[in-house]
């Protein structure tokens, strides 16, 4: 319990003093004109006031990850506590704060333009394509976890197609009208749900007595998977998610002063890590440490049963199908706005205007057929690869803050630092995993690192070169 007190302590002071400190690094103005100021378009470029814009990014960013990924992370033990405090406050939030700032400074941009801006035109291109399939495979990963949730708790007719369909639906229609039309009324009442069942599991973790694990950095996976990397890949979204980078952008266009930016970037990653470890507490505590949680996730059916069996233990049938409820809200309003993310991503790339219905229709239709042919895919094999892709997806992010940085003389540490660690990251999982190269440990942990370093000197080199010529946009 002290470990865990103490964890969520940290999670408060680092935003306090860290999220401070980032925030002067970067230099927020608050007499700057922001995009929605200067080009309000009435559909994604909508003025929208602070808390809107909070629970908005809150609930975007807060998908299946900190509690799906949390409770699988739980597996190695207490150890997973450490990653999402230290990934949450120097790299998750800092990832998040430069997405959303970045995206202000540069007129509303989305990741790949940001990406062109401050790597080069074919990052750009590459890092375009490499989001777009991210954001798809978003879309359908956070169909499948919730309708499976709803089909456990309705009548048998309203099955996973049944709920599935629903869902989908709903995307559509989130991702075609204006963002103050649907997100950005609907959102403060899912937030209000989110909020309630978080707060519920944390409190029944003190009232119901439950014992919480202490800090040891020893391994418990009961099938004695190795920590690096893979525990860094299971825990991305409550700890670092390059699906953020994806999202801030949409907030940072109906955002009216970069002096709010702390708070709605960098303060609600900061919320999404406590929303972790309370998942991780609760999956380690409810069933007696790793072990019985393995044997857990093998007879109520993966992370969907344990969310459902924590929720009705610790909080009873009203509670628990309320808490439910929360789990299912995080997913549905992450999916809905990596589809909007999606169009936009292609309307910027063929520079097509999305004030006329029509024009976003032309995208969406078609965006919408190829995520429902990825659906029909087995889940488990799409979440494997959407884990890599989110990942390295940060990777990208945090280079391009760590150019802005450096190119205009400001502290590139605080994001080349978790950039050098993410790539590190990325590189030994995608050697070392099933779905990648499948290489034993004393192949993929130096390989890894060797990648590493070669990134590291091409990024320096890149960076040593464009200071020399012209000045940085966005400074």
């Amino acid at each position: 319990m002290i470990t865990f007190i103490s964890c969520m302590v940290a999670l408060v002071v680092g935003y306090m003093i860290y999220g401070k400190f980032v925030e002067n690094v970067f230099g927020a103005d608050e007499n700057r004109p922001t995009p929605c100021q200067v080009n309000p378009d009435g559909v994604d470029f909508v003025p929208l006031s602070e808390k809107k814009n909070m629970l908005i990014q809150l609930l975007n960013i807060a998908g299946l990850g900190p509690i799906f990924g949390a409770i699988m992370g739980a597996l190695w033990g207490p150890v997973a506590f450490l990653w999402i405090v230290l990934g949450s406050i120097f790299a998750g939030a800092v990832h998040d704060y430069f997405s959303g700032m970045l995206s202000i400074r540069n007129n509303g941009a989305g990741l790949p333009k940001i990406v062109e801006t401050y790597l080069g035109t074919f990052m750009g291109k590459f890092v375009n394509f490499f989001a777009l399939i991210l954001l798809v495979l978003v879309g359908v990963v956070f169909v499948a976890g919730p309708a499976a949730l709803l089909a456990v708790l309705t009548p048998a007719w309203m099955d996973l197609a049944f709920w599935s369909a629903v869902i989908f639906i709903y995307y559509i229609i989130a991702t075609l009208l204006p963002i103050d039309k649907i997100i950005g009324r609907i959102y403060p009442v899912f937030g209000a749900i989110l909020l309630i069942m978080a707060l519920g599991i944390c409190g029944s973790l003190f009232i119901g007595g439950y014992s919480i694990p202490e800090l040891t950095l020893a391994n418990l996976h009961p099938k004695a998977l190795p920590i690096w990397p893979l525990l860094f890949v299971t825990i991305a979204c409550g700890a670092i998610s390059g699906f953020h980078a994806t999202q801030s952008p949409l907030v940072a266009r109906c955002t009216t002063n970069e002096r709010l930016g702390r708070r709605i970037f960098y303060g609600m990653m900061i919320a999404e890590g406590a929303i972790a470890m309370v998942w991780a507490a609760a999956a380690m505590s409810v069933f007696g440490g790793t072990a019985g949680l393995q044997d857990a996730m093998a007879k109520l059916g993966g992370t969907a049963g344990i969310v459902r069996h924590v929720s009705m233990t610790m909080m009873g049938a009203l509670g628990g199908t309320f808490a439910i409820l929360g789990v299912v809200v995080l997913p549905v309003t992450s999916g809905d706005t990596a589809f909007r993310s999606a169009r936009l991503l292609i309307a910027d790339f063929l520079k097509m205007n999305q004030g006329p219905m029509l024009d976003r229709l032309k995208i969406s239709i078609p965006l919408f057929v190829v995520g429902y042919l990825i659906s029909t895919v087995d889940f488990n094999f799409i979440w494997r690869y959407f884990a890599w892709a989110n990942q390295t997806t940060a990777m990208f992010m945090l280079w391009a803050a760590a150019s802005y940085l450096y190119q205009n003389n400001k502290l590139h540490w605080i994001a080349s630092i978790p950039a050098a660690f993410m790539t590190a990251v990325s590189f030994t999982y995608i050697l070392q995993a099933p779905e990648g190269f499948s290489l034993p440990t004393t192949i993929s942990y130096p390989g890894g690192l060797v990648l590493t370093v070669l990134v590291v000197l091409a990024f320096i080199r890149y960076i040593t070169k464009q200071k020399s010529g012209s000045p940085t946009i966005g400074a």
